[in-house]
Parts: C-alpha cells; structure tokens; sequence
C-alpha cells in the first residue's frame, strides 16, 4: 500500500508526505517548519511520525524548510553527495544525513525507493519511484526534458506527479521575466512546458496508470485549466484520474494498494 499527499507544489513551495506500509516520510521540504507542521498535521501526521525527508534537488523550493526542521526535529535527510554538500551549508550541526548514490535503491522500513538523474540545472537532481508491495508511485519535477533514463525509470507506475510548469504562450507574453530567464526555462536542463509533459505521459501511459498529478505550474506563466486541457488530449477517454496540485492546499489523498 502507498498513500500520497502533495502538500504543496509550485515555485513557492513543494513537498509531499508518502505514507508505505509502517513507514511516512517527505519528499522535498521547500515550505518552512511552521507550514509544513500544519500540512502534515491536515493528513494526521505529527513531524514525530516522519522516518525521512527525501530531497530530489538543492534549490530553495525543495529545500527551503530543512535548516529548522532539522534543528528542531531532526528528521533523517536523504540525498546524494553533491546535494548534501551543498545543502550542509545552511543545514549546520546535523548528524542524521543519509547519502545515497543517484541510481541506487534502497529501504525504507519496508518500501523501496530508487533515485534516477534528470536533466535541470542543480548540481545532481533526482526523481524518485517509491515502490510498496507491488504498487509505485513516480515524483517528477523540475527538468528541462524527459531523458530516455526518466522514462525507462517511470516506465509501468501506477500514479505519477510530473511537472507542468508553463504554457508556451504565456511564458513569451510574460513581462516580468527577461528573456534570459525565460531561455533557461525553457532550456533542456529548465522546465517542462504543458505540451513537454504531455509528450512525456504519451510515452509513459499505460491501462494501469491510476493516478496522475500535474505539479509545479507557474503562478504567471500557466494555468490549471491550460495544464489539463494539454493531458486531457493525452490521456482521451482514460480511466485516469487526472488533478492539478497547487502550492496553497493539499491535494487529497492518492491511494495505491
């Protein structure tokens, strides 16, 4: 059995509360201590119950909330050597990190994780699948392009959360953003747009993808009417159940078992 909650998607904030068979852990931790607590206590769970915050990458929206967590509850952080190196810089004093090689599996009190490489201009970032007696869930976010690693590593989940950061159109209207911001989101190690990650699901989806969540969206550049209508197109008369995260509620809760 897997249970999924986004707590929060967006270039705010992102983070995510998965709960396996005996244990419950994060997946990114870019809100602060006081918001993450009073997410994670919506969905019944105290920061006391959490056996891992797992970090896909360094930047300040998936990282954000770790120095005072981790001083005031001192959760285990998971991540690979180059994010640790540059995440020990703000997160000081810490004993509880657990580094692992980007590619490799490992347990986590009965489920499995395996951390695969994407394209996005951090210093190692990471997707995770998280597997539960039989059942899988992906976490996609923030990468310029799906690589042919990124979808052999998604290839059969039965739920997804991938990153639809922009709309096309409106990120060339956009007058907040200078052109150089906006060709490195749109660069093979930026974002993916609506179309992008609707190309990918193309490839990815199958009879048994239960579950897909749309995360990340940009608050000037997208809209979630934009965001599904490019999956609807995708997915046509799928079973899938298709809903789009947001950074100010937490989705309901997405059960695999």
């Amino acid at each position: 059995m897997l249970e999924i909650n986004i707590l929060a998607s967006g270039s705010s904030g992102n983070a995510a509360l998965v709960r396996g068979e005996t244990a419950c852990f994060l997946v990114d931790a870019g809100l602060s201590t006081k918001e993450l607590t009073l997410r994670l206590a919506t969905c019944g769970v105290e920061p006391r119950d959490l056996a891992a915050i797992l970090i896909t990458h360094e930047h300040g929206d998936h990282s954000r909330g770790l120095p005072q967590w981790a001083k005031r509850h001192g959760t285990p952080i998971y991540c690979n050597r180059q994010t640790a190196a540059v995440l020990r810089d703000k997160v000081v004093d810490f004993s509880g990190w657990k580094i692992f090689e980007t590619g490799s599996e490992f347990d986590l009190e009965g489920t499995t994780i395996r951390s695969f490489l994407v394209p996005h201009d951090a210093v190692e970032p990471v997707g995770f699948v998280i597997r539960a007696r039989g059942r899988s869930f992906g976490f996609l976010t923030d990468l310029g392009h799906a690589t042919t690693l990124v979808l052999e590593s998604l290839r059969g989940v039965e739920g997804l959360l991938i990153e639809t950061n922009y709309d096309e159109e409106l990120l060339q209207r956009d007058t907040k953003r200078p052109w150089a911001i906006k060709q490195r989101i749109q660069s093979r190690h930026g974002h993916l747009s609506n179309t992008a990650a609707a190309d990918t699901v193309a490839q990815l989806h199958h009879a048994s993808l239960g579950h897909l969540l749309l995360g990340h969206l940009s608050r000037d550049c997208n809209r979630e009417d934009l965001a599904m209508a490019a999956m609807k197109k995708v997915l046509g008369s799928s079973a899938t159940e298709l809903y789009c995260a947001s950074p100010e509620t937490v989705s309901p809760c997405i059960r695999l078992a």
